[in-house]
């Protein structure tokens, strides 16, 4: 077992790639009574068009598979897992993003148990015609209520104005219509190609032993079979650089409009540490523009185009990545047209020097140091970082690398007309019908 050390944040985290390719990374924490343990796939909804585990051609699964997927894990032939767990008193849950499925666990007691239970009912696939048709109405009911969910509709309303193919426009647990479609074959071929541990990383944090829980892990995994690992081949999409619909408006039930300004990133290629610095220099450009502290924020809340919901974020996987900036509002142009002149501004003459961004870096690496003493935030951060090889605890580093330079040339990334969208959710005018879930 390796031991890698952070210094600067006086961690050592544990690491072993077992013989059957699985990533194992372990973080004891002193002072803390619980321990979280991740287990987690690098596969998301965005994995929908790919070449099955011993296979030649490409297929193209059902949208919204993935979190299909995760809710059957759950579901044994002998019942419910949640019921095992809270047996050893831990908490279990699950969740699937564009492009990974994580499953996790947090207990103060019987950690080890819980850790074997969440090896076994992950590598322990059960799927059948039955159990899959009634998983249907289940996330059906899922779907139609975040179909109503305003906020929920501005954030994909949004992303599905910036991309005209890429599938990361497509809503993570699909549509009614897509998951009827899944069958127990289609789960079992997607399980079989991305659940290979060689595709997985197991993560444990806080109150544990490291070499006791490696030992456990070790031997679990040493007496199960598994395919020799084969590389995945994922069907990448060539998506324009501009944005797929320039702007867009939803009437819904709502008391107050609703914006969101998109910026399509044009820098999608990167990894490792060329793409920790690249998403932190454009996040802290949008801190020193649009941040709570900034002239903008001021004079748009003076003004009384914001409230508390104003928000502003930059998210960054392979291949796709975007910013919003957004509010509710009574003034839903004259909201747009401020950002859109706040960002028009910073790109044609470049607002801030060594001492503007010197003020961020240090509010921005009080944040992560803070963020990296909570065990829930490194456990749900952690696998991501890692699947892009990057380290969640070189990001404090990086921050203080980052010069004027830097930043100028990653907002390049999201500068441009052709890059924004906007979408509006507007209230109902007397008599009129929501627009809710029937756009789907």
């Amino acid at each position: 077992m390796e031991t890698i050390r952070f210094d600067q944040l006086d961690e050592t985290l544990y690491y072993e790639k077992l013989e059957n390719g699985l990533d194992v990374y372990i973080l004891p924490k002193k002072g803390f009574s619980k321990a979280f343990v991740t287990f987690t796939t690098k596969y998301g909804s965005v994995d929908r068009s790919f070449v099955p585990l011993g296979e030649q051609d490409a297929i193209t699964v059902p949208d919204g598979i993935a979190h299909f997927l995760e809710h059957k894990m759950f579901e044994k032939e002998d019942g419910d897992v949640f019921q095992k767990f809270s047996e050893y008193g831990a908490s279990a849950n699950a969740f699937t993003s564009f492009t990974r499925t994580a499953y996790l666990f947090s207990a103060t007691n019987h950690l080890y148990e819980s850790t074997e239970t969440l090896l076994n009912f992950v590598q322990e696939p059960y799927f059948t015609e039955k159990t899959v048709n009634k998983e249907k109405g289940i996330i059906g009911q899922e779907i139609t209520m975040y179909d109503d969910q305003p906020d929920w509709r501005l954030y994909f309303g949004t992303i599905e104005n910036m991309y005209k193919e890429h599938p990361v426009k497509i809503d993570i647990a699909g549509t009614v219509e897509s998951i009827d479609k899944i069958t127990a074959d289609h789960l079992y071929t997607c399980y079989h190609t991305f659940y290979h541990p060689s595709n997985m990383l197991l993560f444990a944090i806080g109150a544990l032993d490291p070499e006791k829980m490696m030992k456990v892990i070790r031997e679990n995994q040493a007496k199960k079979e598994f395919a020799e690992p084969t590389p995945i081949k994922r069907i990448e999409v060539n998506e324009q650089m501009e944005v797929a619909i320039p702007e867009r408006t939803l009437h819904m039930d709502v008391s107050k409009s609703k914006i969101s300004v998109g910026l399509k990133a044009k820098e999608t290629n990167l990894s490792g540490r060329d793409m920790l610095k690249h998403e932190l220099a454009i996040s802290l450009t949008l801190d020193i523009l649009f941040g709570r502290s900034s002239d903008f924020y001021t004079r748009v809340y003076e003004e009384g185009l914001i409230d508390e919901s104003y928000s502003y974020d930059f998210s960054l996987e392979h291949g796709f990545g975007f910013a919003m900036i957004g509010s509710d509002t009574h003034q839903p142009d004259k909201l747009i047209e401020a950002i859109k002149g706040q960002l028009k501004n910073a790109e044609e003459t470049w607002p801030f020097g060594e001492e503007e961004l010197e003020r961020v870096k240090r509010r921005r690496i009080g944040f992560n140091l803070r963020a990296l003493n909570s065990i829930e935030f490194i456990a749900n951060q952690f696998t991501r970082y890692k699947f892009n090889d990057m380290n969640l605890f070189d990001s404090v580093s990086a921050i203080e690398e980052l010069t004027v330079a830097d930043v100028q040339e990653a907002f390049k990334s999201l500068q441009g007309e052709s890059q924004q969208t906007v979408f509006k959710i507007l209230p109902l005018a007397e008599g009129e019908q929501s627009e809710g879930h029937q756009q789907k």
